[in-house]
């Protein structure tokens, strides 16, 4: 079930009109994601590709494996944190729908306004938690505890930057109601 109606997938063209800021915004982060969910699709397949590989290396040929797993979690990682600004511009998530035949189109207009503030509050406070995460894991040298120890600072500026996207793209979903723009 999604969260809201679904406009036209992957258009670009679908930006708000009336307000140029607001339209500019639209544009440049649909560009953005756009850019992110292929970046992102790469990952997922490079995990894959790690993962069967430490595998069949293991199991074949006893081949110890000590960066793999971490690498393909730093992979997953990344492509699930960032491409999420991507699927809640899709308006993918997945949301209940349980109320949405029985209120008038204002109420559910309203609550999807009042969901997406709640939504922009909670992964506000989350972007924040995750920058002062990746701070101190830059500042401090932090590694995993692993025999390969990359940068626990990779993980987590990953999921930092993919929360503030997700905000940016909450936050626009929360403006061009405000603004009364009109969407083609």
């Amino acid at each position: 079930m999604m969260h809201g109606s679904v406009g036209p997938q992957n258009d670009i063209s679908s930006a708000a009109t009336g307000n140029a800021v607001v339209a500019a915004l639209e544009r440049a982060l649909a560009f953005c994601n756009n850019v992110i969910v292929v970046l992102a699709a790469v990952a997922m397949i490079a995990a894959c590709v790690i993962l069967t590989d430490s595998v069949l290396g293991r199991a074949l040929f006893q081949i110890p494996n000590y960066w793999q797993d971490e690498a393909a979690v730093f992979l997953l990682v990344g492509a699930t944190f960032m491409s999420a600004a991507y699927v809640q511009g899709q308006r993918g998530h997945i949301g209940i729908e349980a109320f949405v035949g029985l209120m008038s189109p204002v109420a559910n207009r309203i609550r999807l306004w009042l969901v997406d503030v709640a939504s922009l509050l909670f992964c506000g406070f989350f972007a924040w938690k995750s920058w002062t995460l990746a701070y101190e894991a830059w500042s401090e040298g932090q590694v995993s505890n692993s025999m390969w120890s990359p940068p626990l600072a990779i993980p987590y500026v990953l999921m930092a930057t993919g929360m503030t996207l997700l905000c940016l793209q909450i936050l626009l979903q929360i403006l061009i109601p405000l603004s009364g723009v009109a969407r083609r």
